[in-house]
């Protein structure tokens, strides 16, 4: 399917659909809190406690998966048959040292079938610029699924007769990013998103 370019207001939409994700689960730093007002007392309250304010809940952080394997239905490990997962081939692969999970389906005498995941966190300022610019800049198709923002484009392979693309996922400061090539299998980033978030 041949991307189609966002105008200018498709992007808007897409910055509004970001900016409303909740607040609560941005990182650290969010400037929108304001400060609770004071209240003064005279000198003959002194001996009433003043009330202090109870803190604020947060929303816990979502966990990475761990498991390249775990995060994908049955269905869709059928569709990626006995394609090897991770070989040492091509580098660093599984849970690096930030907990960021990479998952690399390709066999290693293939010029170019496979498909290679990287899920990781990133806040939801970092990940709006990114995505905005990817619509506006490089022609992705980004619309608003399972409570997140999806972004997607693809192309035809410079040198081979195959299909190239990229999709992305961001929800809840977890992005999903997946780029493939002549291997995409179907329901593949939705079932990592019912995996991630439940």
């Amino acid at each position: 399917m041949k991307a189609r370019h966002l105008t200018a207001a498709a992007a808007l939409v897409l910055v509004a659909a970001l900016t409303a994700c909740d607040p609560g689960s941005s990182g650290s730093g969010d400037a929108s809190s304001s400060p609770s007002p004071s209240t003064t007392t005279s000198s003959d309250e002194t001996d009433t406690p003043s009330p202090t304010p109870s803190a604020t809940p947060t929303t816990e952080p979502i966990a990475l998966p761990t498991d390249c394997r775990a995060i994908l239905s049955a269905d869709v490990l059928s569709q990626l048959g006995d394609t090897p997962l991770n070989d040492a081939a091509f580098g660093p692969s599984g849970v690096g040292a930030d907990g960021t999970l990479t998952c690399i389906w390709r066999y290693p005498q293939a010029d170019t079938t496979g498909l290679i995941t990287k899920i990781s966190y990133m806040n939801r300022g970092p990940a709006l610029e990114m995505l905005n610019a990817l619509a506006d800049n490089d022609g992705f198709s980004c619309f608003t699924p399972d409570g997140g923002t999806r972004c997607e484009k693809t192309w035809a392979n410079a040198q081979y007769p195959v299909t190239d693309g990229r999709t992305l996922f961001w929800r809840d400061d977890i992005l999903i990013d997946t780029n493939y090539s002549n291997l995409a299998p179907t329901g593949y980033t939705a079932s990592i998103i019912a995996s991630v978030f439940g």
